[in-house]
């Protein structure tokens, strides 16, 4: 049976802090392949690059740590509203041969209330919680992942700053290339 954890988000921009939390949850983790996938439509309403370019940013992020980290374009087949729950109940039946796990960051567990489905999320998948800086938990291993946001990067780009140190150079240069831009306000 083929091992995979899960590391969803919006990926808008993805940063080193995403790819840290994926080269720990190899390292640490009984997994074959750390799957990267993007959101289609973020159910709570955050504004977001295209799709394909977020896919394009995680590939070019990915090409650094070889086979094992891998894009997935699941959440465009999956038609839903960008729930969780609606990944998986895609995903499963497709991979009969996977067991999948579901990282999350510290940062969202007072958010699960909201989430749709979490009681079923929880009965399908393994659920890996990730120390992010910040937001201590119980649930969450150590170390603490980096503390990078989006948010913060977003904000750079838009003051015309180049945060290098935040961002692998590929996806970078792809932003500059393409002309991304953002609006300033959190998402």
């Amino acid at each position: 049976m083929t091992r995979v954890a899960l590391l969803g988000g919006s990926f808008n921009p993805p940063h080193v802090g995403h790819l840290m939390a994926a080269l720990y949850v190899r390292a640490t983790r009984a997994v074959d392949a750390v799957w990267l996938v993007p959101a289609f439509n973020h159910p709570f309403g955050k504004d977001l690059a295209s799709f394909d370019d977020r896919v394009a940013m995680c590939e070019l992020m990915a090409q650094d740590c070889g086979p094992w980290l891998q894009v997935s374009r699941a959440e465009s087949q999956v038609q839903g509203e960008g729930r969780t729950i609606e990944l998986l109940e895609w995903l499963l039946p497709r991979h009969p041969d996977t067991r999948f796990e579901f990282v999350i960051g510290s940062d969202i567990l007072a958010d699960l209330p909201k989430w749709k489905a979490w009681d079923r999320i929880v009965g399908l998948v393994d659920v890996v919680v990730l120390h992010r800086a910040g937001y201590p938990s119980s649930e969450a291993g150590e170390p603490p992942v980096a503390e990078i946001s989006s948010t913060e990067i977003r904000e750079r780009l838009a003051a015309g700053q180049r945060p290098d140190t935040l961002v692998s150079r590929r996806v970078l240069d792809f932003i500059e290339a393409r002309g991304l831009r953002w609006a300033t306000t959190p998402g």
